[in-house]
């Protein structure tokens, strides 16, 4: 099967997360999927669906290994590529993450997690008034969004090959690019 659409992907992810703030987390992650593969020359379409549905079995099985496990089972009986099911099963570390689009994902998931609660902290609650110095102060404090796991975020950036400070400032650009519909 050809990759799915993203009409297809968002019935799936729908389909499965009922919960409007798993449904928005998956927007932005496929939001700095796109910004992403458009910035690197990959397929935007196909990244943008792998980080639509990573998460969208996670209401149903939010620990691991079910997640992301069972989700990718469900992908494979429909016919998605392995590379997406391999993305999906590495962004967890199910998975060897051994192409760009595995080692993006892994990358942007738990950041895309961060700014959220970055933006949330504003006075505006907007993404656009996030910077990117405010971001790595944040970092630094445990407290703040503690649930975040921050060694994913410095491995994730690692694992790309790019300095923090410029892999933020690519995620803080597509998620303020994509704020109306993120509700950012």
């Amino acid at each position: 099967m050809p990759w799915p659409t993203r009409d297809e992907a968002l019935g799936l992810l729908h389909e499965w997360t009922e919960g409007e703030s798993l449904r928005r987390h998956a927007y932005c992650v496929e939001s700095a999927m796109r910004a992403y593969a458009g910035k690197n020359g990959a397929p935007v379409e196909e990244w943008g669906v792998t980080g639509l549905l990573h998460d969208f079995d996670y209401e149903k099985h939010p620990t691991l290994p079910d997640h992301p496990t069972k989700g990718s089972a469900v992908l494979k009986e429909r016919g998605y590529p392995e590379e997406m099911i391999t993305a999906i099963l590495g962004h967890a570390g199910l998975a060897p993450r051994e192409t760009d689009m595995a080692r993006t994902l892994f990358a942007v998931d738990e950041l895309c997690g961060f700014m959220t609660a970055c933006a949330y902290v504003q006075p505006s609650k907007k993404v656009a008034d996030v910077k990117v110095s405010s971001v790595r102060k944040k970092l630094k404090d445990k407290a703040f969004a503690r649930a975040v796991n921050r060694e994913d975020i410095l491995a994730g950036a690692q694992e790309l090959g790019v300095e923090m400070e410029a892999h933020i400032q690519v995620v803080l650009e597509a998620l303020s690019a994509d704020a109306d519909r993120l509700g950012l």
